[in-house]
């Protein structure tokens, strides 16, 4: 039977239960996986993908919970990978991570972060982990030995010798099937994109492959309790440090940060022309999101205006 709210005007099947509130489905995606004692649970603000929140707890110290209301399709294993990902952060590249509690399809629970420090000081540290993470995690191969996930989207991870070609096919093309981006862009859109990434060796330096965290714009970057950087929310691959420091610089980091960028460039003898290779870099980004949001924040915009030298004449 369909009737229709008095309140809201909004026709409701009454053969259809009304969806549980985040906080109440994070609180029972917690009972299932044994942590019983929850007092309540204060949203997270920031995410996308998925929801999120922190677990206050009567008999344990506050957890950080995510789980999917609804998960895509073959979306299964993401917590999974995330929870390999902060693993491969912190193992093979010394960066702080939380401590993974669970991790399975249905939910990730991990140790709960602090907010970072508004300090120059913070960022100026974080500059010397992340090119720590960069330098000291060189590999041969462009990849990753498991495909993970982008948000709500696959990250397509299948190994290749070759920079240009993996970043071509596997971040920037791939995005051209998915219908949010099959609607937004033209075939003049699709073409430019076609020859920038023909053009790709002209345009971005041959740099080797590294660990990189793969989302990291600011809202990922958190603090341990003694105040270093930690790391949430990855996508690792091995691909060109860059692809990192694309993102932080594309997203607004804050003021405190603007010694970030000159000490990095600095340990890692970044040259002076890498702010014109940001927003090539960052189509991967924009890309991604306007695949996945109905509200793409001018990502279809910026797109263009980065396409925009690559389109034919004429």
């Amino acid at each position: 039977m369909v009737t229709v709210d008095p309140k809201t005007r909004v026709r409701r099947d009454r053969r259809r239960p009304l969806p549980m509130p985040p906080t109440h489905l994070l609180a029972q995606r917690l009972s299932r996986v044994g942590i019983r004692d929850v007092v309540t649970v204060v949203p997270a603000s920031g995410g996308l993908a998925a929801l999120a929140g922190t677990a206050h707890r009567e008999n344990g110290p506050p957890v950080f919970v995510k789980t999917f209301a609804e998960a895509p399709d073959g979306v299964g294993d993401a917590f999974v990978a995330e929870a390999e990902g902060l693993a491969a952060l912190r193992e093979l590249g010394g960066q702080e991570t939380p401590e993974v509690i669970v991790a399975n399809q249905e939910v990730l629970v991990l140790s709960l972060l602090r907010p970072r420090p508004r300090s120059g000081a913070f960022w100026e540290e974080f500059a010397h982990a992340l090119a720590h993470l960069h330098t000291g995690t060189l590999h041969p191969r462009f990849g990753w030995h498991r495909d993970n996930w982008l948000g709500r989207r696959p990250q397509l991870n299948t190994w290749a010798d070759d920079g240009f070609a993996f970043f071509a096919e596997r971040r920037l093309l791939r995005w051209l099937t998915e219908p949010r981006v099959e609607a937004a862009l033209g075939p003049a859109d699709r073409a430019a994109l076609e020859r920038l990434c023909d053009r790709l060796p002209e345009l971005l330096p041959d740099r080797p492959a590294c660990l990189t965290h793969g989302d990291l714009w600011a809202q990922n970057v958190l603090a341990t309790a003694d105040g270093r950087a930690a790391l949430i929310d990855p996508a690792v691959s091995y691909l060109w440090a860059e692809v990192d420091l694309a993102h932080l610089w594309s997203t607004a980091p804050p003021p405190e940060a603007r010694r970030f960028f000159a000490v990095y460039a600095e340990l890692t003898g970044l040259d002076d022309d890498w702010p014109a290779r940001m927003p090539i870099i960052q189509l991967r980004q924009h890309l991604a999101v306007l695949a996945q949001f109905d509200d793409d924040w001018g990502a279809a915009e910026t797109i263009r205006a980065t396409l925009a030298p690559f389109r034919a004449r004429g």
